[in-house]
């Protein structure tokens, strides 16, 4: 099978544009872009070092700085957070956090038969642990973005409520992902689009990836190739060259949880140090970080990485059950596959049609199911 006989068919209808990248034994086997970033006009089609935002990829970067962090000594995983965000302390309510799909609407954790029903929650007694594998109690989300100034933003983050118990599930948090990336502000002494450059980037040789902090420089966006994303009815104009994330906006576009753009090739770069164990953090704590950290149900985490997950609905679910990796709203995905020696970076905007907008979901297992048949089969270069 052709992997693009699975990305054409998705041309129009789940995104405009993609790219891909594969590698085997730490050598690319496949590489391609589809699509086109001006999608009515057809006149610039993608192309390797298009920039794609990829969104809460940006949490593996932030997980890699502070993780480095860790490396060097600097900070400890099971560290109160307090211990560097002084302010994240005190007894805090549990409560339903605002739904960030449907405007209006509170999302209560349920928790699992036998958790524990408490009313409060210490915030002082949260580790960087809770905080990388989504175990914390902090709510998944939280309107920062409504807050009238980064200041206020940031003080929302720190001052949030909670809305489950400590250990009690495991909810996916941006808030959570925010806190670690000012940690790693207050630990390095740089802002966090140095501090990533610094630790992540320049190390790995990824010379495109990049922020892109507000206020935008028009001219330097007509010169790249960004993917657009959606028509952001917040900003009333179509985004491009501008995270898409409305809370990472809000933060001047340089955040933990989300803000970096990034091309496949630079993805399956970062995903190959993480397989290897090598150019950020050592072999040791990559394997603390792949191994499991917290589950609930079908959904396991490991620290800052999402583990594979039995659910056949799950992107990781064709590859093996070794693997741990990381989605983005927008349409990205980075998984490695030990067993296999396999990395797969792939890269679409699929919110050029609106978040609701379907699809991504059964792209992403059918790719990773024909990646991983092929690489089986040793035809991935023939896909």
């Amino acid at each position: 099978m052709r992997i693009s006989s699975l990305v054409e068919p998705a041309l129009g209808r789940v995104f405009t544009a993609a790219q891909l990248e594969v590698r085997v034994a730490g050598k690319a086997a496949l590489s391609g872009s589809w699509g086109y970033i001006d999608p009515d006009e057809r006149l610039r089609p993608t192309r390797p070092d298009t920039l794609f935002d990829i969104a809460s990829i940006t949490k593996l970067f932030t997980t890699a700085a502070f993780m480095s962090l860790v490396s060097e000594g600097r900070v400890e995983l099971d560290d109160p957070v307090s211990s560097v965000l002084p302010e994240f302390v005190g007894r805090r309510p549990i409560r339903a956090y605002e739904n960030p799909l449907a405007p209006g609407e509170l999302v209560e954790v349920s928790l699992p038969p036998g958790a524990s029903s408490v009313e409060e929650v210490d915030a002082g007694r949260l580790s960087f642990r809770d905080l990388l594998c989504h175990a914390s109690g902090l709510p998944a989300w939280r309107p920062l973005y409504l807050q009238g100034s980064r200041e206020a933003a940031l003080a929302m983050a720190t001052g949030t409520f909670f809305s489950y118990p400590r250990r009690a599930s495991v909810v996916y948090s941006d808030i959570g992902l925010i806190l670690v990336g000012l940690a790693v502000e207050r630990l390095s002494g740089l802002a966090l689009d140095q501090a990533v450059e610094g630790r992540v980037l320049e190390p790995l040789g990824l010379k495109s990836s990049r922020y892109f902090p507000a206020p935008l420089d028009p001219m330097l966006v007509a010169r790249l190739d960004i993917a657009p994303t959606e028509l952001c009815s917040w900003r009333k104009r179509r985004i491009v060259g501008e995270v898409h994330d409305e809370n990472a906006a809000a933060l001047g576009g340089v955040a933990g949880h989300a803000g970096l753009f990034s091309t496949a090739t630079e993805l399956a770069a970062f995903g190959q140090s993480l397989l290897d164990g090598q150019g950020i953090v050592d072999r040791r704590t990559l394997a603390e970080m792949r191994s499991p950290q917290a589950e609930a149900g079908a959904l396991r985490r490991g620290v800052g990485f999402a583990l594979w997950s039995p659910d056949p609905a799950a992107a990781s679910n064709p590859l093996s059950p070794a693997s741990f990796g990381h989605l983005g709203f927008t349409g990205t995905s980075l998984w490695m596959d030990p067993e296999r020696e396999l990395v797969v970076a792939c890269a679409t905007n699929r919110v050029y049609y609106g978040r609701e907008a379907s699809g991504i979901g059964a792209f992403r297992v059918a790719l990773h199911k024909a990646i991983a048949e092929a690489a089986d089969n040793g035809r991935l270069e023939e896909s």
